[in-house]
């Protein structure tokens, strides 16, 4: 798979073998052929240190070393499940950790870089939970408990967060369209790429006069979605999950 790849949403986790099973032939076929790999957000179900050195935790680390090593530059981006990602993980899996938002140059067009969950503004109380989990102090109070109460915390916040994400309508967790135009305006750019609301689509649209374009890329739940960009096209794919 040649040009530049974007992919997030994978929530890798030990329950869903298959996925990772997927993720890991990824890199090694479609991954290793690619002018970069960008991975924007939740590449795990959840990260709560770069202590958590678990057998699947280092197989994927050693996986994303390899496919850097064989040539193609692999981008990952914070998500809202693996927010804790640090240095540590970057240096065990060959990974530049990037900011959100990050603009590109992906073949001469300007391309602003998200994990999404910023353009969910209509979430009021989703945006209130990560004001708070990703202030430093949060964090670095977090990370000073003992592994296996962070393990503990983190189960209790994604089951509090399937509760409450039941009962939310479905547009109130989608993006707000005047978030994207003001995000797009803010870094002069046409063109967005992110995940997080697992929609994948492409969204056309008019922003200042000019033609714009949000791609949004899929989860790994039950394939892997991929965006294949080059500089002619970009294409939103899926693999089965019986490739691995």
């Amino acid at each position: 798979m040649s040009g530049t790849l974007f992919i997030s949403d994978l929530h890798l986790d030990p329950a869903r073998p298959a996925i990772t099973t997927l993720f890991h032939a990824f890199l090694a076929r479609q991954a290793g052929n690619a002018d970069a790999l960008y991975i924007l957000g939740d590449l795990f179900e959840a990260w709560v240190g770069d202590d958590d050195d678990s057998a699947d935790n280092l197989a994927v680390c050693e996986s994303l070393k390899q496919c850097a090593l064989a040539g193609t530059p692999v981008f990952i981006m914070h998500g809202n499940r693996d927010f804790l990602l640090g240095d540590r993980f970057a240096q065990n899996s060959g990974a530049t950790l990037l900011d959100d938002p990050t603009v590109i140059d992906l073949y001469g067009r300007k391309t602003l870089l998200m994990h999404g969950d910023t353009l969910c503004t209509d979430d009021t109380g989703y945006m209130a939970f990560r004001a708070r989990v990703r202030d430093p102090g949060w964090q670095a109070e977090l990370l000073a408990r003992p592994l296996a109460e962070r393990q503990a915390i983190a189960l209790e916040m994604r089951q509090a967060s399937r509760e409450q994400t039941g009962g939310k309508p479905e547009s109130i967790m989608d993006v707000n369209q005047d978030a994207v135009i003001d995000v797009m305006r803010r870094h002069g750019v046409t063109q967005l790429i992110h995940g997080h609301t697992h929609r994948p689509f492409v969204h056309n649209f008019d922003r200042a006069g000019k033609p714009a374009r949000r791609i949004v890329l899929g989860d790994w739940y039950e394939q892997g979605s991929v965006l294949a960009c080059t500089a002619d096209e970009c294409e939103l794919m899926q693999l089965p999950v019986n490739q691995g």
